[in-house]
């Protein structure tokens, strides 16, 4: 495996984003790679490279981009696609024999005009400083190591947050322990082992922003994250501190010695307890599979269960398959399988929004590959405009504007804009087939609900052996499936691709605060509230990731949440160190005027509409997963961690003997 050269190393220490460490580059495999190059990106670099200002002029200016595509060509004639191509193999090879780049480090009104002549569009000025840190023009903030003494910290769970977690607080210099239900790492890529299983970010998006990886693909498949993230794990070694195939039960908080203990229970039912100063819960919003109440499931005679619960070994060949549902899992599993079964039944609620994408199953080229690894700066460029398109681009059109006469269909002109551009793409792939454009056509406003990434989806639709069936499901029998039209669809293997309980977070463990009040009881059952999404008032030294209401909505990568929280949370856990504090809890006042500020911003977007029901919004419809907030917003709130938030307690002196006993023993 090879790694990317990166403005950051795998240390996280800063390196300059266009030193040539390794001398002069092979011309000839330049002239080939290029030929494959995201020319926007390409026209990045060269700037920067020589610093002639002609390559942010016409007509070296890319246009932009329709759809969620990389736009590689970036809409420049062959001619001037030719001369960008000479030009920058000739700049590329200065730069290897060791001409200094003209602009290593642009100036804060550069960058902002380079990020939106790259895109072809405004981009916000307050993405400047993002992408300055995020590009390697500056340096990212670095915990800097404590002396940590007696100080331990609890990880719950040990996917993607976990391990973000983990990385940061090993770079600190504290001591943790990982509680990790499954046999290894991975989150819910080692559990969802389904066929046809992957992501819908782009994978050079969807990664860590420290560990960079050359993609077998645009759109990483579930084998390959898996992969990924053991080499995460291996390369920070990560194991020696997890214990594995234990599940947390409880977590309790000991106001005297400024402590949580958390009991688990393992795979033989063997019950063990950890302490630490402060607990940090990743245990993801996508961990407990929501299984529908329907009559008579359990009665079937042949396998039925749940996309995240696949059964290892199952043989679907000439198979009768009914899917129940056609949301993000069962869009994956249903082209997978089309041509494998003998009949396939898809039991529809709703319609989904369903995007174009060219690149879905494409492979990254080589070439590709040698440009990440040997052009400077090619990497950040092109991570940046995939963060654009599938983070924040559309976030305007998703606010409501109470004047738009069409509030039935759309949100406003944009969003009215979007619908159109995806039922052109539905009705071209089912213009044969109009019974199944008026079964697919969704009727409410484009993002209302997650946005889907065509995959096969409409042509499997159309397969002779496939049904969309649009009545709801009414009862299961020993041989199959009824609909609440009263008819019967015999089934060898049901599957339920019915969502997650994504709204009851931490359940069940049982979290018990200050003054033994419990989580569940200062939440209700579906109603979690949490400053910035990452801590509530009552329950001190608490942390949480993919909290509430940080959920991206609108896309993109939740590799970028969950690093921007994880510098939060630590920050203040070394503040706590280094200050002295034994515990930080959320003030009620910043807490509440979170919750207030997220309910009045939600009350304007997209998933407050009424025109569709969500996993986004709980039982009394507020929305409690979503945040709606842009990325580069969420990223400024969590950048500086401000203890006026929290209220602080020195060191106990109970904590201080509990800590000198532990020494003694």
């Amino acid at each position: 495996m090879t790694y990317l050269a990166t403005c950051h190393n795998t240390e996280g220490e800063h390196v300059p984003s266009m030193m040539n460490p390794r001398g002069p580059i092979d011309e000839v495999r330049l002239r080939q790679a290029v030929l494959v190059a995201n020319l926007p990106t390409l026209t990045m670099v060269l700037f920067q490279l020589t610093g002639d200002e002609r390559w942010l002029q016409d007509p070296y200016r890319p246009q932009r981009a329709r759809g969620l595509g990389p736009n590689d060509s970036g809409g420049f004639p062959p001619d001037v696609a030719d001369v960008i191509r000479l030009n920058a193999v000739s700049a590329i090879v200065e730069w290897s024999r060791g001409a200094p780049p003209v602009v290593p480090v642009p100036e804060p009104e550069l960058l902002k005009q380079m990020l939106s002549i790259c895109m072809g569009e405004e981009i916000p000025d307050e993405y400047e400083r993002l992408m300055r840190e995020e590009m390697g023009f500056v340096p990212a903030p670095k915990t800097e190591p404590v002396q940590a003494g007696d100080f331990s910290v609890v990880i719950i769970g040990a996917g993607i947050s976990g391990m973000i977690a983990a990385i940061r607080l090993k770079e600190a210099g504290i001591p943790f322990v990982i509680l990790e239900r499954n046999p290894d790492v991975g989150g819910v890529w080692l559990t969802n082992s389904y066929p046809g299983a992957g992501v819908d970010t782009p994978s050079y998006l969807y990664s860590f922003s420290f560990f960079p990886r050359n993609w077998s693909t645009h759109f990483g498949k579930r084998d390959e994250m898996v992969e990924y993230l053991h080499e995460v794990a291996d390369h920070f070694e990560l194991r020696r501190s997890i214990v594995f195939e234990t599940e947390v039960e409880t977590a309790v908080y000991d106001e005297s010695a400024q402590r949580w203990t958390v009991s688990s229970r393992d795979r033989n039912g063997a019950t063990q307890e950890f302490t630490g100063n402060a607990v940090i819960s990743a245990v993801g919003l996508f961990n407990k599979p929501k299984l529908p109440q329907i009559p008579g499931m359990d009665s079937f005679e042949g396998p039925i269960f749940h996309t995240a619960q696949w059964q290892d070994g199952l043989d679907l060949a000439g198979k009768r398959v009914a899917v129940v549902g056609t949301g993000a899992s069962a869009m994956q599993v249903v082209p997978a399988v089309a041509d494998e079964v003998a009949n396939l039944t898809v039991f529809q609620r709703s319609p989904q929004w369903i995007g174009a994408s060219d690149e879905y199953f494409a492979p990254v080229p080589e070439d590709v590959h040698w440009l990440m690894e040997n052009v400077p700066n090619y990497h950040a460029w092109y991570r940046f405009r995939l963060a654009w398109v599938f983070n924040d681009r559309v976030h305007a059109s998703l606010k409501i504007d109470p004047d738009w006469k069409h509030s039935d269909r759309s949100l406003n002109a944009v969003n009215d804009g979007h619908r159109r551009y995806f039922t052109r793409h539905l009705t071209s792939q089912l213009e044969d087939r109009p019974d199944l454009i008026e079964k697919c056509l969704p009727h409410y406003p484009p993002f209302g609900k997650r946005m889907l990434l065509d995959n096969g989806w409409f042509a499997a639709l159309k397969k002779d052996n496939v049904e969309l069936v649009t009545d709801g499901v009414s009862e299961v029998t020993r041989t199959g499936v009824v609909s609440s039209a009263g008819e019967e669809f015999d089934a060898d293997v049901i599957v339920l691709s019915t969502g997650f309980d994504a709204s009851r977070y931490l359940q069940p463990i049982e979290v018990i605060g200050r003054g033994g009040r419990s989580l569940r009881d200062t939440w209700g059952d579906d109603d979690a509230t949490a400053y910035l999404g990452i801590t509530t008032p009552g329950f001190p030294n608490l942390f949480f990731m993919y909290g509430p209401n940080t959920n991206s909505g609108a896309g993109g990568s939740y590799f970028f949440i969950g690093e921007s929280q994880g510098r939060y949370i630590v920050e203040l856990i070394t503040r706590m160190v280094r200050e002295g504090h034994g515990a930080v809890e959320c003030r009620v006042e910043p807490h509440d005027r979170w919750v207030r500020e997220i309910d009045a911003e939600h009350s304007q977007m997209v998933w407050s509409h009424p025109g569709m029901s969500t996993y986004y919004r709980n039982s009394q419809g507020r929305v409690v997963t979503n945040s709606p907030y842009r990325v580069v917003d969420y990223w400024a709130m969590t950048h500086d961690p401000d203890l006026a938030d929290f209220v602080t307690e020195p060191v106990s002196v109970t904590a201080i003997a509990d800590a000198a006993g532990a020494r003694a023993g």
